[in-house]
């Protein structure tokens, strides 16, 4: 038996300005499936499912959807009539209320009444109840302002859940997620769709698409280029329909690190294409030549950290850092990554530890107490786990967020800025970096997530720095834009440069890393190199049901 449309776009148009976003795309999403929706950063993925969710009005086109009604037309419609209509869209990023707690922003318009007031025990008792049955766990009383970024997310989650939504859209859900908590999604997505949902799932990780959905669309330049049952489908395949070109996946990267340099052996560098040149390098390496991990370049010493919840939720951490080295620091978020990064960058105060990075002599020098400015004058840089919340001021140009931190440096005068040489540095920046649309004078906020990152990036890795912490740097990136952000990160480390790289995709830290930790309840449980490390043996220190073993 044919299963009935559970929504239908066809030739939609969205423009915003001269950019355009959707050029005539077509979407079809079978009532009941999960559906996945692939394309490269500005693809006018995200842009298509705005409109679909109410929040965008299409400039061409028409939509319609089936949820609680036969197929109709709902060209244009708000979101509350969306919502209303079981249409929900939970976002890359995310759209609470901070001050409030979690289940306060569950039923924010839709709220328990006990008489005039708001019955939160009752919208406790609901929102664990759900939290639960679902797998999203988060306690519902916390602020939202203390929750790390995968637990937000569960949030955003639950919420749309909570709200009855018929019609799942995710935009890039398991970008937070630990391997564990991926697998819980995946039972709750099976489980809607088994009672009679459809999900739409926008995603980057290919391996996931070929895992979860069953129908494949992708957009390139903001059209529709082709459709596919998932079983027909490989990463490989689909990566190449996104770009335009073969593309080399993290998976590959790793197995060619493992056939040439092991870990911290000299090798072969995996790279498909050529690097740009990485500033400031000590040691230039021949292109392609692994360097064997050389000086001690940050060394975090019995780091205790704060945070609004607890005063060690960073306990005792310890762990160097090589020129030539990337260590990986793997595990669910909320176990403190968050903390000891803004530690190690000098946004967030210590109760006790040391954090020292080396100068050009290789010098070890003490910053635990010295401001963020400093610390990037002594050589770190820092990829924000948050781009917008410590990465961007999306108001701001993307000429003049290519700078944000080293006005200094760019300074003409008395009280100016040299507008020649910051226009110069981003013309270089987006070449390099290939940020799209190519234009400086943009307001950042008009760019793709995934763009938006590129220009992080661009301005970090551009400077010169000994040490880079790069936190989910690819978070919420394309697969092209993966490749080449991968690339930059080996290029550095081969370039003499020490990487820290906290990340919640485990393929990521096993691609990249030389060297690898998991970080469980504010502590280093366990150390290994990377050729020992797999998912199943991280996994139960990641969950700590291995215990510690640092």
């Amino acid at each position: 038996m044919t299963r009935p449309v559970a929504v239908r776009m066809s030739s939609v148009e969205k423009r915003f300005g001269p950019v355009v976003a959707n050029a005539g795309a077509d979407l079809e999403v079978i009532q009941g499936e999960i559906h996945a929706l692939v394309g490269e950063n500005g693809a006018g993925k995200s842009t298509l499912m705005r409109v679909l969710a109410g929040l965008y009005p299409p400039d061409g086109g028409r939509i319609e959807v089936a949820t609680r009604a036969p197929l109709r037309d709902v060209t244009g419609w708000s979101t509350r009539e969306a919502i209303d209509a079981g249409v929900g869209m939970v976002h890359q990023h995310f759209m609470l209320v901070p001050t409030l707690t979690v289940a306060e922003n569950l039923v924010l318009g839709r709220e328990l009444r006990r008489g005039w007031s708001l019955d939160r025990d009752g919208a406790e008792r609901e929102v664990r109840a759900l939290s639960e049955r679902t797998g999203l766990r988060v306690e519902p009383s916390r602020l939202v302002s203390d929750l790390s970024v995968g637990e937000a997310q569960r949030v955003e989650i639950l919420r749309t859940l909570y709200r009855g939504a018929k019609v799942l859209i995710l935009d890039e859900p398991t970008a937070v997620l630990s391997p564990p908590e991926v697998r819980e999604l995946w039972k709750v997505l099976q489980h809607l769709r088994n009672d009679g949902g459809t999900v739409i799932l926008i995603t980057h990780k290919l391996d996931e698409v070929i895992e979860i959905s069953e129908t494949i669309t992708v957009m390139r330049a903001g059209r529709t280029v082709g459709r596919m049952a998932t079983a027909e489908a490989t990463p490989r395949s689909i990566a190449r329909m996104m770009v335009g070109r073969d593309v080399v996946l993290a998976l590959d990267g790793r197995a060619e690190r493992e056939r040439g340099t092991g870990n911290g052996e000299p090798g072969t560098a995996s790279s498909s294409q050529p690097a740009a040149p990485v500033r400031g390098s000590p040691r230039p390496a021949s292109p392609g030549t692994r360097l064997v991990p050389g000086a001690i370049a940050l060394e975090v010493s019995n780091l205790v950290v704060p945070s609004a919840r607890k005063p060690n939720e960073v306990d005792g951490v310890s762990f160097t850092v090589a020129r030539g080295e990337i260590f990986g620091i793997a595990g669910v978020e909320g176990n403190g990554q968050t903390e000891l990064i803004e530690a190690i960058t000098g946004l967030r105060p210590v109760t006790s530890g040391t954090v020292r990075v080396a100068d050009s002599s290789d010098t070890l020098r003490d910053v635990t107490h010295r401001d963020v400015r400093s610390r990037a004058d002594s050589g770190l840089s820092h990829i924000p786990e948050d781009r917008h919340r410590r990465g961007l001021v999306l108001d701001y140009s993307i000429a003049d967020n290519l700078i944000l931190g080293q006005q200094h440096h760019f300074a003409g005068g008395v009280g100016a800025l040299d507008r020649t040489r910051i226009d110069a540095n981003a013309a270089s920046r987006i070449a390099t970096f290939d940020i799209r649309p190519p234009t400086p004078s943009l307001a950042s906020r008009s760019l793709s997530g995934g763009n938006q990152q590129k220009v992080v990036i661009a301005r970090e890795m551009g400077r010169d720095f000994v040490v880079l912490v790069a936190a989910q740097p690819t978070r919420g990136v394309d697969v092209g834009a993966i490749e080449f952000i991968h690339t930059q990160l080996r290029h550095a480390r081969d370039a003499g440069k020490a990487i820290l790289l906290i990340s919640a995709d485990l393929v990521e830290i096993l691609a990249l890393s030389d060297r690898v930790a998991v970080m469980y309840g504010g502590r280093i449980v366990v150390t290994m190199r990377s050729a020992d490390a797999s998912a199943e043996s991280l996994g139960p220190y990641m969950t700590g049901a291995h215990g510690s073993a640092a």
